[in-house]
């Protein structure tokens, strides 16, 4: 899972896959586009990198295997941290934004995604008693001819090889995610990301870049953007409540 591929396509440049285009993993469309009938991941139908027909690997609980990679080497995943999981799946093979944060040395990879605190803690608590055998899934794998997953250390739970949310999300997946000093800046894998995605910086521009009053002015748009969904969010949910 969030296998890196080993090869790299030179007709499509880290700056188009930016700016229009998917990660070039093994899973990955050129472009996203609508997928109406996908079974997971359907908060990226709309426009997805995936096509439906891989969803169909992670539609049925628990997951076993999601492409060469075994998800119960240390046992079957608690309902709670497979949902997490998937949703770190779904982001990496599906999401039309990941390529914002390609690697700069892997078309296939992501690199410093920006991770809410809160959603790191909530994946922590959902998966500290659960087993694990490596701390990076991207590379501490042992792998057969067939590219297939083994553990090379025994198992262990999630809270003695992690430390807290942000030691798992910082490390499980090497580079791929770093966890944001912002609370709104930041992704949780579920609709609020479209307003922060709308603030976010692209990959493209550095930090330096960018001016301490500009990152401040993004914030505080993003904020005030979000309390926006959240009283939308309640209005809608007390209508529901009044039929």
């Amino acid at each position: 899972m969030l296998r890196f591929a080993v090869t790299f396509l030179a007709v499509i440049t880290s700056s188009t896959c930016q700016k229009y285009g998917c990660l070039e993993g093994d899973t990955q469309k050129l472009k996203p586009s609508p997928e109406p009938r996908m079974q997971e991941c359907t908060l990226y139908s709309k426009s997805s990198c995936c096509y439906a027909d891989f969803t169909e690997q992670l539609a049925h609980s628990p997951v076993i295997k999601v492409s060469n990679s075994y998800w119960n080497r240390c046992g079957q995943l608690s309902k709670s941290c497979e949902d997490f999981t998937k949703k770190i799946e779904c982001f990496y093979r599906c999401s039309p934004y990941a390529a914002r944060w390609i690697h700069p040395n892997n078309t296939a990879a992501i690199q410093a995604v920006p991770l809410c605190q809160s959603f790191c803690d909530d994946w922590y608590e959902a998966c500290k008693d659960d087993s694990i055998c490596v701390r990076n899934w991207l590379t501490d794998w042992e792998r057969d001819e067939s590219g297939e997953n083994h553990c090379k250390n025994k198992c262990i739970p999630y809270h003695e090889m992690y430390t807290n949310g942000t030691d798992m999300c910082q490390s499980m997946w090497g580079e791929s995610f770093k966890v944001s000093e912002s609370s709104c800046l930041c992704l949780q894998m579920n609709k609020k990301d479209s307003i922060a995605i709308k603030y976010l910086r692209s990959k493209s521009s550095s930090s330096e870049e960018s001016s301490s009053s500009s990152s401040s002015s993004e914030e505080h748009a993003c904020q005030k953007k979000l309390l926006k969904f959240e009283k939308l969010k309640q209005k809608q949910k007390e209508g529901e409540q009044t039929r």
